[in-house]
């Protein structure tokens, strides 16, 4: 797949998890009474968030349940398991001190990252294949996903998101919840009357000892219940053991090496014909409009030789065909927003409805 091509198929997976800062859900809260703890103002639990630098060392499940609305994607990989309804699990370690572990179980396969300190070992078990990188530790942190990847830490989430719609919305402590057996806060998040996003609220429960997010909550209009979530189903804060953050290739594993840096250059490469994406509105209402090079989608429903995805067939599993004064495409629609992706190369997503998208088009040269 050419890089332009390859661009489109990724953005289009990452639009639809971005128009929220996220791409994996979790359970709810534990049910039983809510724990009594001291009072905290909503900006001192704000201000906790963001500036809590480190996650300590942990054990813990991220359970992932998926309500946006979109078909089932096998063709995206690891991906389509959060962006596809249903529901996984991730199981995730760190030792506190930049040390991670990640395990993605995926039906009768599983993939295992490991950063050891130095150098990132990626297993996928179905082709006995390790993928063996130096100088890409955000790769294997579970408080730091890389960029592109879908987050597995509901720590770094919330701050994404907190960070984004902050100062454009009322902000108050609701109580408090048990979220995997720890006692936490429930932040909460809404826009105010202005914004004009499909979004009602954010739910962030914070840890009441560490100020870590537990649990991140997206509520939709018209939903009674959460359409996003990411958080802990279990947790154990601690020392981990030491050999959890160390690997040895299995027995006839093939080893696949290569640099961390030399790939990052190499995506920044293909990446840089592309205009720089440009930024309607604010908080809430922020729409991400880019323009994409000429012949991008593709002329054909078909996908060229050694094509492994065609864009345009992706596009129409993914949405429906619109067209307006604005021009013709598709519209993917969620329970938590939009994106337009017309045939000219504009491209529109947020967490608004269609209209938001189409008057941002309009206000962009």
């Amino acid at each position: 797949m050419n890089g332009k091509k390859a661009g489109l198929v990724v953005g289009a997976a990452g639009v639809l998890a971005g128009v929220v800062g996220l791409g994996v859900l979790a359970m709810p809260a534990g049910a039983g009474p809510a724990p009594v703890l001291p009072q905290v103002s909503a900006q001192d639990l704000v201000q906790s968030v963001l500036t809590t630098k480190s996650v300590p060392a942990l054990a813990g499940t991220v359970t992932a349940t998926n309500n946006l609305g979109l078909p089932a994607m096998p063709s995206l990989g690891q991906a389509a398991r959060f962006l596809s309804n249903g529901s996984t699990s991730t199981q995730v370690w760190t030792d506190g001190q930049g040390k991670g572990r990640i395990s993605l179980p995926n039906g009768t396969s599983e993939e295992t990252v490991v950063f050891d300190g130095t150098t990132v070992w990626d297993w996928t078990s179905s082709n006995n294949t390790v993928r063996k990188e130096t100088g890409a530790p955000d790769k294997a942190h579970p408080e730091k996903p890389s960029s592109g990847e879908v987050a597995t830490d509901p720590a770094q989430a919330a701050k994404q998101v907190i960070a984004l719609i902050n100062k454009d919305s009322t902000v108050k402590v609701d109580g408090t919840a048990t979220v995997a057996g720890r006692s936490a806060y429930e932040l909460v998040l809404a826009p105010k009357p202005t914004e004009r996003t499909m979004l009602r609220e954010v739910r962030i429960a914070v840890d009441s000892e560490t100020k870590i997010p537990l649990q991140l909550s997206v509520l939709a209009n018209g939903n009674a219940q959460p359409v996003a979530q990411i958080g802990f189903s279990k947790l154990e804060i601690g020392k981990q053991d030491p050999a959890l953050f160390t690997f040895t290739p299995p027995a006839n594993a093939k080893v696949v090496t290569g640099d961390a840096q030399k790939q990052a250059d190499k995506a920044a490469g293909a990446a840089k014909d592309l205009p720089e994406p440009q930024f309607v509105g604010t908080g809430w209402d922020t729409v991400l409009v880019q323009k994409l090079p000429a012949g991008t989608l593709g002329s054909s429903g078909k996908a060229k030789e050694g094509q492994s995805i065609d864009p345009s067939k992706l596009l129409g599993q993914l949405g429906k065909r619109v067209s307006g004064p604005w021009g013709s495409g598709y519209e993917i629609s969620t329970a938590v927003g939009t994106a337009l992706i017309l045939d000219d190369g504009r491209v529109a997503v947020g967490a608004v409805p269609q209209q938001v998208l189409v008057d941002a088009l309009a206000s962009v040269k």
